[in-house]
């Protein structure tokens, strides 16, 4: 069986899942990187050795070998970029074709009432609904946003991003150790959708209270210096580090040695791979309902915290149970722990998705029970957080 994937960049969230692709198939597996990556994510540490990957292809240095191979493989795996008329040739032969996106309507589904974008979401997608197209589903919100287009009936599959996994000792995890300080950790850019002055309310609202703990955040952007503000006015130099931007590795190691994760975005957070991170890294996590991961990978007071998008005061109380209740943090870490090493990630995503490309080469698809490859539920937005509860 022939796989191809085809996405924007390869970044260190699609690494491993490839990794095991080209693991199980060998050459009959090829990942084509439609553009260079764009220079902040290099910036970030994103940035990856392409001619040292050898399944790797660029479509920019080699388009018509691409083209190819688009028309001729057995699978095709399309998302992350927005270069249609790469695909189209495929679409049109009716050979099995997997979609992989996050959200259409991330600012609101409100948005679908336009005329131009309906126009464009029916040539792109509504269009083959009856055709031998699937769709792997980035978030939990993801079939909701296609379910409007009336795309993919019944041929929505839960999926996502698989960031590396490591394995530890259950008594090695970070929440195991007794502590008398609380490492509070809170990554990503400094922008308005991630919320990063959530993390410096809780640093007070803890502060205020007496608790001893202390919040490290890695990351830079546009807000920056707003939350060099917050610390100077709100008398919190002693418990808040600011980091800035590490590479990935680092926040990893920065992970290992914490013991809550903060993960504040708001809905225009269509996957959000630190939850899968900081889940393995066997951190008890307080998650936004509305980002796009929490849904698939969160279950409420059994491997996590999740509270309602912007309600500030619900992230606060959560935060203060997680300092206070070292019983209940390391029960959380536990289940995270255990939900990535066991069922979200690339071994298993890989597993599931090679099983379901077999039988839809047969003309009889069959969906996974749970985890990745199972049947996405179509969830409301408006009704994401009484789901994830």
């Amino acid at each position: 069986m022939k796989v191809t994937f085809i996405s924007n960049y390869i970044n260190h969230h699609q690494i491993p899942f490839s990794q095991e692709m080209f693991a199980r198939l060998g050459d009959d597996y090829r990942f084509i990187q439609v553009e260079p990556m764009e220079e902040e994510r290099v910036q970030m540490g994103w940035g990856v050795d392409v001619k040292a990957i050898p399944y790797l292809l660029l479509y920019y240095e080699a388009k018509e070998a691409c083209d190819k191979l688009i028309l001729e493989s057995d699978i095709v795996i399309f998302g992350g970029t927005e270069r249609e008329e790469i695909l189209k040739p495929r679409l049109m032969t009716d050979k099995v074709t997997i979609r992989n996106s996050e959200r259409l309507y991330r600012e609101g589904q409100w948005k679908a009432v336009s005329p131009r974008g309906l126009r464009r979401k029916f040539e792109d997608h509504t269009r083959y609904r009856h055709k031998n197209v699937y769709l792997l589903c980035c978030g939990g919100y993801v079939a909701s946003d296609f379910h409007i287009v009336r795309a993919y009936p019944d041929k929505m599959l839960k999926w996502g991003y698989f960031p590396e996994k490591r394995e530890y000792a259950v008594d090695s995890l970070p929440n195991e150790q007794d502590t008398a300080c609380v490492q509070l950790l809170w990554t990503g850019r400094f922008l308005e959708l991630k919320h990063p002055e959530y993390a410096i309310l809780a640093a007070e609202r803890l502060k205020q209270k007496g608790l001893s703990f202390h919040l490290t955040m890695i990351g830079d952007g546009e807000k920056k210096a707003e939350i060099e503000r917050m610390v100077r006015e709100k008398n919190l130099q002693e418990v808040v580090t600011l980091r800035g931007f590490l590479k990935p590795g680092e926040v990893r190691a920065a992970m290992e040695q914490s013991h809550v994760f903060l993960f504040t975005s708001n809905q225009l957070e269509g996957w959000g791979a630190v939850l899968n991170e900081s889940m393995n890294s066997g951190l008890a996590v307080v998650a936004n309902h509305a980002i796009g991961a929490v849904p698939f990978l969160v279950r409420h007071g059994e491997n996590g915290m999740v509270y309602q998008n912007g309600h500030v005061e619900e992230f606060l109380q959560y935060v203060e149970a997680l300092v206070t209740d070292g019983a209940l943090r390391r029960s959380l870490g536990r289940n995270a722990y255990a939900t990535v090493a066991g069922l979200w990630n690339a071994q298993k995503g890989t597993d599931c998705l090679l099983r379901f490309c077999e039988k839809a080469l047969t003309g009889k698809a069959v969906f996974e029970k749970e985890g990745p490859c199972s049947r996405a539920e179509v969830i409301a937005p408006r009704k994401g957080y009484a789901y994830v509860r």
